[in-house]
């Protein structure tokens, strides 16, 4: 378990400890300390989750076709970007799949960039919430492969020739199991190797450093949010396909 070191944390342990150990039960867990159930990358993803919810009820609540606001422009952009990727990455296809493309977009970037905060921490930098996300990817690529080709989605597995098969089966279940993998590996390694780095770096100076590799730790975390979403647009025009 990751050592409790926001203050946010701490607050939820002091004040929540309870509903903390009440939830951990429901799936028969218990914490190892259970003055302490909740984990600093569980609580900043509350936090993500809780802020995206505020953005989107007060850019619904300001919506506007003749004058649209600074938010609005935002997540217009946001918007039209995930969806030229989409089209570009899915064909067609895209638009069925932009609410999950672009909310995992929005809050992995915002899960990212969080650890800027001073006082608080990028949940992707703890290796369960990669992973959370990863799964999600992989279910759902494989989900909408199923529905969108029931009958022929799991021939591909077997190879293009049934002498194959034997040989075929094996490396496409251990190819398919390595996507998720892949995903968490990659967003977490980086996001957890730009935070310690701009960790030590905070310590050292005040002013010019910080400023450099707060810049850096940005330009890392949208590029991260971005990979991971676009390889999740690729498995899924994948499962798609037509050839299936």
């Amino acid at each position: 378990m990751i050592t409790h070191e926001t203050w946010l944390a701490k607050l939820f342990n002091t004040y929540l400890a309870g509903l903390g150990n009440s939830i951990l039960s429901l799936f028969h867990l218990t914490a190892t300390d259970p003055k302490e159930p909740w984990a600093d990358f569980i609580v900043m993803q509350l936090l993500v989750a809780f802020i995206m919810i505020v953005l989107f009820l007060i850019l619904r609540s300001r919506l506007s076709v003749t004058k649209p606001g600074k938010l609005q422009h935002t997540f217009e952009l946001v918007h039209g970007f995930v969806t030229e990727q989409a089209e570009d990455q899915v064909g067609h296809d895209g638009h069925h799949h932009i609410v999950l493309f672009e909310t995992l977009f929005i809050f992995l970037l915002l899960a990212n960039l969080i650890g800027i905060v001073p006082g608080f921490m990028s949940p992707t930098q703890a290796v369960y919430v990669p992973a959370g996300c990863a799964l999600l990817a992989f279910l759902y690529y494989n989900f909408v492969g199923l529905a969108k080709h029931p009958g022929t989605y799991l021939k591909h597995f077997l190879g293009p020739i049934p002498v194959m098969a034997p040989l075929m089966i094996p490396i496409e279940i251990i190819s398919h199991l390595a996507r998720p993998l892949s995903l968490t590996i990659r967003l977490f390694a980086n996001m957890y190797a730009g935070e310690q780095v701009t960790l030590v770096f905070l310590s050292l100076t005040y002013l010019f450093g910080p400023v450099v590799f707060m810049g850096l730790h940005v330009f890392v975390s949208m590029l991260q949010a971005y990979i991971f979403v676009l390889l999740t647009m690729m498995y899924v025009a994948g499962a798609v396909a037509e050839e299936h």
